[in-house]
Formats: C-alpha cells, structure tokens, sequence
C-alpha cells in the first residue's frame, strides 16, 4: 500500500467523481431503495501469477449491466469499455494490490421536477455508484450443505430474473435466511414449475454419467459469467459437454456430483443437500478439475483466456 490514509484510499465512484466511501451516500428518499429498482454487478478482479492484478470478464459483467439497466429505463451514460477504464482507474486509486471485488450499482434515483410521486420508472433519474473492497475465496472447497428452499424463484413473467434487479433478492434473502436457520450453508431454489432455478447467488450444475447437466435459461435464472466460465473449461480443457435441460429434486439428490458457480462463491462444490449426502459425500473430481482450471484461468496461468482479463496497470 501507498502512504495514503485509510480515509483517502477508501473511495467509490458516485455521482460522477471519484469520493471517499463515506460520502458515497444516497437520501432515505431515493427511488431504487422505496421501490427495488435498481441493477447491480458482482466482478472480480485477481492477483495474477506475475504479480499483477486483472479484471476477470469485467466486459461480460458490464454487459449485461447495461442490459439489465434496459429493463428499468436506466440511463448509465457510459459504455462497457468505458465502464470497465472506470473500473481499472478505481482499483488504481485505492493502490489495490489483493483479490478484490467491485460493485456497479445503477438505480434510479429521485422524481424529475413536476413529477407525482409513486412507483414507476419514467420521469425520474438515473445514477451509477461503483465501489470495491478486499475479498478472497470464502466458500468451502470441501464442499457445502444446501437445502431445498420453500421459497419459490419468481416466474419471468413476474418478475425480470435474466435482469440482476435489486428488488428480486428479497427472494434469495429469504431463502438463504430458511437455510442457514435449519443448519445449511445455502438454498436452492426451485421454479414455479417444480424444477431446480438456482442457488441463492450461483447456478447450479449435476454431474450425471460424466456429464455436466445445468437448468437452462428457460427455468427462470440469471445466466452467470460463471456459469459461461465453466462450460467453456469443461469443453475446452476437460472434453466434457453441458446439457442444457430441466433438473428435478430427485435429479440432484441422485447426481454423481452437485456445484454452484458464480462471481463471489466462484466454483464450490455440494457435498449434502437436504440433509443427504451426493453421492460419497466429498467434492467429485470433475468438481475439483474445474476448481483447478478456474483458478489458473483467473490468475493468468492458462494463456489460452488471457482475452477474459483485463490488465489493471499502475498509475
């Protein structure tokens, strides 16, 4: 670290500047935190093997941000390219040198002038915070214990599930809060049609005969970087395919193996769900190869994605 104090090297983008985190701050009045509208990201960024430090797909991620900020009227006012250079300069001012992970938020923020109050998303504005903060792998690479949620993923056609909305993680709040109250580490969430969606913030996958079987996107989830991330490495690196197709409860409670893939858990294998172990009740070995693939793709060991990275170079 820099010579910096804590005060200054603690800053977020907001409001079209760069601040100090304290002062990154929004009024009780702000629309995104009433009514849930707002889109976020989850992006990380690695140490690299030569001791550098990469954004991990950050392009991808903010793709789909603009796409999400689409669904609610959001204007972010900048492209992918110039939100990843924002990202990068961010990381630069806070002298960051540890595996961190940035947070874009777009939301709308207040009614425009003569506007009535209520909930909608025309006339009224539009805003992007960015802040980032230290974080390394915290789930268990000896495997979880998941339940199978009471809660439902909402239907498309209720709410917006490709887009990541803030409002639509109540239902994963919820979730998560039922899981760890009865003992378990995470939840799956099943559709309204019975089949498996997602886990709280990850996909899901089943080992199945050898292959790799994922719910599609058509089962009401958000498709993840990730997910994208370890189809590409099973094909490429592993000769093993994806199938695309619904998954029940019994499914995965007869898989040959069960993972979750997402920004923040990365790739995390689950040992038991509803209280019974998958299969020997230890992560699997097409579980662990990923989990080893990943890890030298993200830090720059595997040159084959370096076009995945994106440099953060010093000031």
């Amino acid at each position: 670290m820099s010579g910096r104090s804590p005060a200054i090297a603690a800053l977020a983008y907001h409001d079209g500047e760069f601040v100090p985190l304290e002062r990154a701050l929004v009024p009780v009045t702000t629309q995104a935190l009433q009514y849930g509208t707002g889109v976020f990201e989850g992006i990380r960024a690695y140490v690299q093997v030569d001791g550098g430090l990469a954004l991990f797909r950050a392009h991808d991620h903010y793709r789909r941000l603009l796409r999400s900020s689409r669904t609610l009227r959001i204007e972010v006012g900048k492209s992918a390219e110039e939100l990843c250079e924002l990202t990068a300069e961010l990381l630069r001012r806070i002298d960051a040198t540890e595996d961190t992970y940035i947070r874009p938020l777009a939301y709308k923020r207040a009614l425009l002038p003569g506007e009535r109050p209520g909930v909608q998303l025309l006339g009224v504005s539009d805003a992007l915070s960015v802040n980032a903060f230290r974080m390394g792998s915290y789930t268990d690479p000896a495997g979880i214990s998941c339940s199978i949620a009471s809660w439902r993923r909402p239907a498309s056609d209720v709410l917006p599930v490709r887009a990541k909305v803030t409002g639509g993680y109540v239902n994963n709040a919820l979730a998560v809060d039922e899981a760890r109250a009865a003992g378990h580490d995470d939840a799956i969430l099943l559709n309204s049609r019975g089949h498996v969606a997602e886990a709280s913030t990850s996909n899901v996958f089943a080992v199945v005969g050898g292959r790799l079987v994922t719910p599609p996107a058509t089962a009401d989830l958000l498709e993840g970087i990730t997910r994208d991330t370890v189809v590409t490495l099973a094909a490429d690196l592993l000769d093993v395919a994806t199938d695309f197709h619904d998954l029940g409860r019994d499914d995965l409670l007869n898989a040959d193996e069960v993972l979750l893939t997402g920004t923040g858990s990365e790739i995390v294998p689950v040992t038991r769900i509803a209280g019974r172990n998958v299969a020997d009740g230890v992560p699997g070995p097409l579980t662990t190869a990923l989990m080893t693939a990943y890890q030298d793709v993200v830090r720059g060991k595997d040159r084959r994605y370096h076009h995945w990275l994106q440099a953060v170079h010093p000031a």
